[in-house]
């Protein structure tokens, strides 16, 4: 079974964005090979076990997140994964759990610890209302260049840190911004030097009155038709619930977020302020192309306040 990994912050990893996580081949040395059978075992030596498989509780239907600020109607068509849950299936995965996680969502017909597994973990995050007033004016672009720039400027502190240098390739699907249901949704590929196999980043994110909800999955790039599929639907399936809803937003009492939507693309919650060194100290935790989010936004988001800096001047 391959390993994922993922950012515990998806972030919007990412995360929001999740983090963002990956899919890929293990690490070299990290699969450990299953134990040999000795040539004259002792008659009081028990074989060794393998290794139980989580067995998770599923709900369906119309879900209402931990922090009530959203329902997801699911239908019978995708499977929910309550917080512990998910982080029992992060935890299956051999990733450190998510405090923040709302949840996980599978499609019904997939099975998460096999070969092909793959799931869309949830996060909520509450840095403000988001102007979507520069929708039309994103250049996606000139976006794709500064964050393949930043992933490459950031690979010396990959290797220093024990990790492979990665690369964003390309957009596997374009940004798109659905204005009337306030949803963002595109698609990374992104490799990895240690691996074969290109990772599928496909994030969706729901703009709401004060905050964001994420659903973000990752996949090998082969997987890219079947969880096109899996995640259009899922654009429709979250709904703020009242008094959360992003036409609620009071300007005179409700906080303003401090990045719009391109920041949002380029890394998220990174984009607040002052946040990059908590996330820097979170890179030890994790491994190969999850960072994606992450340093893709430290370049990005440091050009887009050096050009604000500039302009007020």
């Amino acid at each position: 079974m391959r390993r994922f990994h993922i950012t515990g912050l998806l972030l919007i990893c990412a995360a929001f964005g999740v983090p963002a996580f990956a899919q890929g081949a293990p690490a070299a040395g990290e699969e450990q090979p299953e134990a040999a059978a000795p040539e004259a075992a002792a008659p009081e030596a028990a074989p060794a076990e393998e290794e139980a498989l989580p067995e998770f509780k599923y709900s369906t239907g119309d879900i209402v997140l931990p922090n009530k600020v959203a329902t997801l109607h699911l239908g019978e068509k995708y499977h929910y994964l309550a917080p512990a849950e998910a982080n029992q299936l992060l935890q299956a995965w051999r990733n450190p759990p998510d405090e923040d996680t709302q949840g996980a969502i599978l499609p019904a017909d997939v099975n998460p610890m096999s070969e092909h597994g793959w799931a869309v973990f949830l996060r909520y995050v509450d840095d403000g209302h988001i102007d979507d007033s520069d929708a039309k004016d994103i250049d996606y672009d000139d976006l794709l260049k500064d964050m393949k720039e930043g992933v490459e400027d950031n690979n010396a502190a990959l290797k220093q840190e024990g990790y492979p240098p990665i690369h964003l390739v390309k957009w596997a699907e374009p940004p798109r911004y659905d204005a009337a249901g306030k949803r963002l949704y595109w698609a990374k590929e992104i490799s990895s030097d240690d691996s074969k196999i290109n990772s599928l980043n496909y994030d969706v994110r729901v703009l709401g009155r004060e905050g964001v909800l994420s659903m973000q999955a990752v996949a090998s790039m082969d997987q890219i038709g079947q969880v096109r599929t899996d995640m259009r639907p899922l654009l429709d399936v979250a709904e703020f619930n009242e008094g959360y809803r992003y036409a609620e937003f009071n300007d005179k009492t409700d906080r303003m977020a401090e990045y719009g939507l391109g920041a949002l693309i380029a890394g998220g919650v990174a984009a607040k302020l002052g946040l990059f060194g908590k996330l820097f100290a979170l890179l030890v935790a994790f491994k190969k192309v999850i960072l994606v989010g992450l340093i893709a936004a430290g370049s990005w988001i440091a050009k887009l306040f050096g050009k604000k800096k500039e302009e007020a001047a």
